[in-house]
């Protein structure tokens, strides 16, 4: 099976990707960070897949990103590549790993990319990383970037709130973004920024756009898995919509099966050798 909405079975790569940009076909991308959720996702027919540092908030339960390291994140991105045969893999390099200088980031980029077997890695920033993103290319390994709101830099921005609204930071952002896509990178995530602003980057890059909390002028979109399948409580921004309620089935199935077992019920004689 290749997917509910998908005929094409072939590997998908960053080139598809520009392709799929420049034939008006939106791109999927949702988070995953373990082998038996990845498989799930890739068979549904997904377009991408991020081992997201939000593997440091939805897994191992931190505030922030901030404090996941590049062995963990080698670990989630192994997990998910064993189980993915169509989508492009994209994992995030964690916050200190690239941000020191180019040296040590390619080396780190390296690192990952051979630890894990992912397809590509993910940035966050623009000019100030420019040189970094540079060489990590330069090194043969392909860079989706990431402008707007990027949590790594929480601790600078003290918000999660919505980015570029004033016309400085817009203007920058336009900036950054024409730069990645001319110096290489094969997309560019856009967080929590204003629909228009959003719409005219997609239009002004070559290179597509995954949105989240964008609007809909970007070239794709982009959710975090245990948040679209209603898996957290307590996260509902305006851009999150929710397609499934597993919190209630998770807890209503393990409720069940803690009275089966109190009352005996579990194992019956034909689950029983």
């Amino acid at each position: 099976m290749a997917g509910y909405l998908v005929s094409d079975s072939r590997k998908v790569t960053t080139h598809r990707f520009i392709e799929m940009k420049q034939k008006g076909e939106k791109i999927s991308m949702l988070t995953s960070y373990d082998f038996t959720t990845a498989g799930i996702v890739d068979r549904a027919g997904i377009d991408g897949i991020l081992i997201g540092d939000s593997a440091s908030n939805v897994m191992a339960g931190n505030q922030t990103t901030l404090p996941i390291t590049i062995d963990q994140m080698i670990y989630h991105a192994r997990s998910v590549v064993k189980a993915v045969n169509r989508a492009l893999v994209v994992c995030d390099m964690p916050f200190g790993s690239y941000q020191v200088n180019a040296a040590e980031g390619v080396s780190n980029a390296i690192r990952i990319m051979k630890e894990s077997g992912c397809d590509a890695l993910k940035l966050e920033g623009g000019v100030e990383i420019a040189d970094t993103v540079k060489r990590i290319l330069e090194a043969g390994i392909p860079v989706m970037g990431h402008l707007g709101l990027t949590p790594q830099s929480i601790n600078k921005f003290g918000t999660y709130a919505v980015r570029a609204k004033e016309q400085e930071e817009a203007d920058k952002l336009i900036s950054d973004a024409k730069m990645l896509a001319e110096i290489g990178c094969f997309s560019i995530v856009l967080e929590k920024v204003p629909a228009k602003l959003a719409a005219e980057v997609s239009r002004e890059i070559s290179v597509p756009t995954i949105g989240i909390g964008a609007g809909n002028g970007t070239d794709g979109q982009i959710l975090v898995i245990a948040d679209m399948l209603g898996m957290t409580q307590g996260f509902s921004p305006r851009f999150l919509r929710r397609y499934a309620d597993l919190n209630t089935v998770m807890t209503d199935a393990i409720g069940s099966y803690v009275a089966d077992v109190k009352n005996g019920d579990f194992p019956n004689e034909s689950e029983s050798y």
